[in-house]
């Protein structure tokens, strides 16, 4: 217990240090939280952590979400590099405040991504204990209790997940009061193209949502329906913004108006879709400069045509097969009684890596 207190003290000195040198203007440093051990934010409190004096304020103010913060930013961390995992760019992070690095700020596809999966992140998580009673500021969706339609044998009931309180706090906390005042015509900056990936994270989590019913009646029959809404696992929202990530449309920089392209989106985009600003490099080279880690030494499927196949994943470098050997149990028996025996089995597998 001694020796796991000293990693704690040592992490939160480390992470004082980190804080003190690096800049809290980092708009979404705040997913720090999901890297972190758990824990280590109620025990820095909201004084100490990497993010900015609003963020801060808001989060004295309610210092009892700070749990739910921590989970929203951990599955915003895990979705992206379960997503991006067979990708150049797998979502690669660092224990520092920004995690994500200069991606935070590169105005690319892959921010576009980050805003939207932290945003909706933040959203499921805070709506999750909602509706698990761990806060008292809400609950349930009582808005649907007792509609429904008589005629059909159904109604409403059980507990509807309420994703408003979610949805409210997580554009104060990331978005803070700042209007997406961007349009076609005018082109978008940094700052309003991630508050409209943002609140497409957000609309994520209302579109992925499902209606669930449990029937009564006589003898297992259905005479009578209780239903209410759900929000779908967090691995579905990750699939959907994927997807939107693979269909994101590239908008003019207000910054830039004069020299935008012709290609660049100049038509009001949807609420639903990703935006982007700038066009993403290769990521197949290291270049520490923008946080780039390239794909030297990744590992690849040699037999595999997609994204995750050697010849892309490699950026055409070829790539290195190393011999694997590979021990588990196996043959396992249960023995009465009370033990398990299994032998020990080896097997060599091929393994390859990106040169």
């Amino acid at each position: 217990m001694e020796t796991r207190s000293c990693g704690v003290r040592h992490m939160c000195t480390l992470t004082l240090l980190l804080v003190s040198v690096c800049p809290l203007c980092c708009r979404a440093s705040w997913v720090w939280m999901g890297v972190a051990p758990a824990g280590l934010p109620e025990q820095l409190g909201c004084g100490s952590l990497p993010i900015s004096l609003r963020q801060r304020e808001l989060c004295r103010k309610k210092p009892f979400l700070l749990p739910s913060l921590q989970d929203g930013a951990r599955l915003a961390v895990s979705e992206c590099q379960s997503q991006f995992r067979h990708e150049r760019w797998n979502c690669s992070t660092s224990d520092r405040p920004a995690v994500f690095g200069h991606e935070l700020t590169s105005g690319t596809k892959e921010t576009a991504f980050l805003y939207a999966v932290m945003a909706a992140g933040l959203v499921h998580a805070l709506t999750r204990s909602c509706s698990q009673g761990n806060l008292t500021e809400c609950g349930c969706d009582a808005r649907r209790r007792g509609g429904g339609s008589a005629a059909e044998g159904w109604h409403w009931g059980g507990c509807s997940d309420h994703i408003q309180y979610g949805t409210w706090f997580s554009r104060k906390f990331i978005d803070g009061a700042a209007k997406n005042t961007s349009t076609a015509r005018g082109g978008y900056t940094l700052l309003t193209m991630n508050q409209h990936n943002s609140e497409a994270g957000r609309l994520a989590i209302d579109q992925t949502m499902s209606t669930d019913c449990r029937c009564h009646g006589v003898s297992g029959s259905c005479a009578v329906k209780t239903c209410w809404r759900t929000m779908a696992a967090f691995e579905r929202v990750g699939v959907y913004l994927k997807e939107r990530y693979e269909t994101s449309v590239q908008v003019s920089d207000r910054s830039r108006r004069k020299s935008r392209r012709k290609e660049q989106r100049r038509l009001p985009v949807d609420k639903h879709q990703l935006i982007f600003i700038n066009k993403s490099p290769n990521y197949c080279l290291e270049d520490r400069r923008i946080g780039v880690f390239g794909t030297r030494g990744r590992r690849c499927n040699r037999t595999s045509s997609g994204s995750d196949g050697c010849n892309l994943l490699c950026c055409g470098r070829g790539y290195n097969t190393h011999l694997v050997r590979h021990v588990q149990r196996c043959e396992c028996k249960f023995i009465w009684c009370c033990y398990v025996r299994c032998r020990r089995c080896e097997s060599m597998n091929d393994m390859h890596t990106c040169k």
